[in-house]
């Protein structure tokens, strides 16, 4: 599967020091402009909807899940795959510099292949993909899907202190951003800023939520690991 990556709102650097087995990644501008000049924006969100935690919803689950997913109109929120945690994000990196950050193990990388390979298998439609900047991000998107659009707003947080729920204002407003039915938008990030948004558990790495957007917020739908994801062929076979 041919893989691409496009940039939103980071400038292009001379040199990536991805180690060599990464995926080849070629260069998708038009996606950046198209995804950045809406998505990004964070001028739609009111101060009350900056804080709020999001509704919540009765879970769904096999048959129901499925046909949801089909459907279209909601958000896979991914947390990386699995990673090497006795590397860290070194103070000051790059954000293309793989050497000085936390990064996908082998493990990580072959968890991202079979991510894709489960939710293809579903008939499940898959529209822009988005990822943090950091490499184990990009690269399990990347891995997992094919594609992976550099999105500063998944990661960025706002003025107010660590673990206020309206900390990272843009990624909520990515996940409460209406979609068009027929198609899913995919979104890669990290443990803690999801976390600061929903509360709970943290997501597992490779674990995602199924988000559905509303405008002035978003409900969580379901969570699911690569064993669930398998597990709905069983569904969709029936």
């Amino acid at each position: 599967m041919p893989i691409t990556v496009a940039d939103a709102g980071i400038p292009p650097t001379a040199s990536h020091t991805a180690p060599t087995n990464r995926a080849p990644i070629a260069t998708l501008p038009t996606l950046g402009i198209v995804l950045g000049a809406g998505a990004l924006s964070l001028g739609l969100l009111s101060p009350t909807a900056a804080v709020a935690q999001p509704a919540t919803a009765p879970p769904l689950a096999g048959a129901d899940l499925l046909a949801a997913l089909r459907a279209g109109g909601h958000i896979l929120y991914f947390r990386h795959a699995d990673t090497d945690h006795s590397q860290v994000d070194q103070r000051g990196m790059r954000l293309e510099d793989c050497t000085a950050q936390r990064n996908l193990t082998d493990r990580g990388r072959e968890h991202s292949r079979a991510l894709g390979e489960a939710i293809r298998s579903l008939g499940v439609p898959i529209g822009a993909v988005l990822a943090s900047p950091l490499c184990r991000t990009m690269e399990t998107a990347a891995l997992a899907f094919g594609t992976a659009l550099r999105s500063p707003a998944v990661r960025e947080g706002g003025p107010l202190s660590p673990g206020s729920p309206g900390r990272f204002p843009a990624l909520r407003e990515l996940l409460s951003t209406p979609l068009a039915p027929g198609t899913n938008t995919v979104i890669v990030g990290h443990a803690y800023p999801y976390f600061t948004l929903v509360g709970g558990q943290y997501l597992n790495e490779g674990e995602a939520d199924v988000v559905h957007p509303r405008g002035a917020d978003f409900v969580v739908l379901a969570r699911l690991g690569l064993k669930q994801w398998r597990d709905l062929a069983t569904v969709a076979a029936q």
